[in-house]
């Protein structure tokens, strides 16, 4: 269900609730940080994700394993939340209420979120680089990166804000030049 239409219309108003929650109490930025680890723990664990998705898994026994696992690690408040999740058999969309939320707090907090693809592993310069390069052309406050490898791009960077895709990578101009070559004759 990850990304699907329904699994959004489902996610929004419960991250909407979750925001107006996080605004009231002044705590936005902490279930941020409470609602990353959730999603990279999700991410690393697909027992997990089909756990909490599974209708056979008695909802009591989901309380347990979420208090066991996230115990006092996350708020209060999104501890509550997540149990009312589970009581309202909405458990299944936590993935993407947490990344609904986040994209709610990155509007709120003028953040974008890049999404950056490197031939290796970017140094802490590099990463600099890239957020005030992203800075300048997107006017936001700061960035979010999620970074990913891919060898094959020989070296350089692509990165991709919302739907703008900035290729500077060395395959990507390979490619340019070869169409450019092939159109020239």
């Amino acid at each position: 269900m990850k990304g699907s239409l329904f699994s959004t219309e489902i996610a929004e108003p419960y991250a909407q609730a979750l925001m107006s929650l996080a605004q009231s109490r002044d705590i936005t930025r902490s279930i941020g940080e409470d609602c990353r680890s959730i999603l990279d723990i999700l991410e690393e664990s697909a027992e997990l994700r089909e756990f909490i998705s599974s209708p056979i898994i008695k909802d009591e026994d989901k309380r347990g394993v979420l208090n066991r696992l996230l115990g006092n690690d996350i708020h209060h408040y999104l501890r509550n939340f997540l149990m009312l999740l589970v009581d309202k058999r909405r458990i299944v969309f936590l993935q993407a209420i947490c990344e609904q939320y986040l994209a709610l707090l990155r509007k709120l907090t003028n953040t974008v979120l890049a999404e950056v693809t490197a031939s290796t592993e970017l140094s802490e310069g590099q990463r600099r680089d890239v957020i005030d390069k992203i800075k300048a052309l997107t006017g936001a406050e700061s960035v979010e990166l999620k970074t990913d490898i891919d060898p094959d791009l020989i070296g350089g960077v692509i990165i991709k804000v919302g739907s703008q895709v900035f290729d500077a990578s060395l395959r990507g101009q390979l490619r340019r030049i070869s169409i450019s070559l092939t159109g020239a004759s």
